[in-house]
């Protein structure tokens, strides 16, 4: 793979532009979730013939690494000392907290999640919507009823004949159309588009990295390939985003480009290492996706544990 070119802060800003005013969910208050129709979701049904069902998260990452200077926390609260009662009832019972945005834990990332030049998805001034309190419009609650499509698994490193990209690889439009060519599929509106970067296979047979540094991910012209074929949602094995950034001064390009200017919501970190093998096995890269965040209403994000059902 080459490396694809750096972008200037105005080549860019001509992208966002662009992509804000041709993508379908460049502005509504739902974004790009309003491409997903009641029709689409019963042809999404139809595609499931065995009904297994396959986690597309990682397991909770509760122990502090590089990737991870604050993961987190689960504990026992009750019995005490873990010490059950002799005779009698009793009940276990545990407490869990998590920084929802980090760089390991499977999330969904919502449209007020990104501030860009001030302002929020649509144009909101963010000072007007965000507070200690949370966000008062474009949470995660805009997705309270589960987000159920058909979700497309595009595995580049397939394509490529490897386990992973490298850290610092992003993946171009041309790359998701040829894994579509090879994988004979092609992603339509409202789709729930999942790229495989490795990131997580990589993570687990050699450790984890700082990924501030150096991580795979796509590069900010991919998004006129999901623009143009009006994705739903977009969703990873990493975090969406290249590092470094291909981007003079923007660190986080995918993510301005896809919440910001096209309304998308972002599933980051998740894992594809036991739905991949089977998708390959069975020469089929769609299934019926189901994606059910907290009821948070002011939150801007959720853990989820999306699922595939074959």
């Amino acid at each position: 793979m080459r490396t694809p070119d750096e972008l200037s802060e105005a080549e860019f800003r001509s992208l966002y532009r662009r992509l804000r005013a041709t993508a379908p969910g460049g502005g509504t208050p739902r974004g790009a979730l309003d491409t997903i129709t009641g029709e689409q979701v019963l042809a999404a049904v139809r595609e499931v013939r065995s009904g297994r069902t396959v986690s597309l998260a990682a397991p909770v990452n509760t122990r502090p690494g590089p990737d991870d200077a604050d993961p987190a926390e689960h504990r026992l609260t009750a019995p005490a000392d873990a010490e059950p009662a002799a005779t009698g009832l009793d009940f276990a019972r545990d407490r869990f907290a998590m920084n929802i945005h980090g760089d390991v834990n499977s999330h969904l990332d919502a449209l007020c999640h990104v501030l860009y030049d001030g302002t929020l998805h649509g144009g909101a001034p963010a000072a007007g919507v965000l507070s200690p309190a949370g966000a008062s419009a474009l949470s995660v609650d805009l997705a309270r009823d589960g987000i159920v499509g058909r979700g497309v698994l595009l595995d580049v490193p397939r394509l490529h004949g490897v386990p992973w990209l490298e850290p610092g690889t992003g993946v171009t439009a041309e790359d998701l159309a040829a894994a579509e060519a090879r994988q004979e599929v092609r992603v339509g509106r409202g789709d729930i588009v999942l790229v495989r970067v490795g990131h997580r296979r990589r993570r687990e047979e050699l450790g984890p990295w700082d990924v501030a540094d150096a991580r795979a991910g796509l590069h900010p012209t991919a998004m006129e390939f999901l623009a143009e074929r009006e994705a739903a949602v977009l969703g990873s094995d990493g975090n969406n985003d290249t590092a470094p950034s291909p981007v003079e001064g923007v660190a986080f390009p995918v993510h301005v480009l896809a919440v910001h200017a096209m309304g998308l919501h972002l599933l980051d970190y998740l894992r594809f290492e036991d739905l991949a093998p089977i998708c390959a096995r069975e020469g089929r890269w769609t299934f019926l996706c189901v994606i059910a965040p907290l009821r948070l209403p002011a939150a801007t994000g959720s853990p989820v544990n999306p699922l595939a059902i074959l």
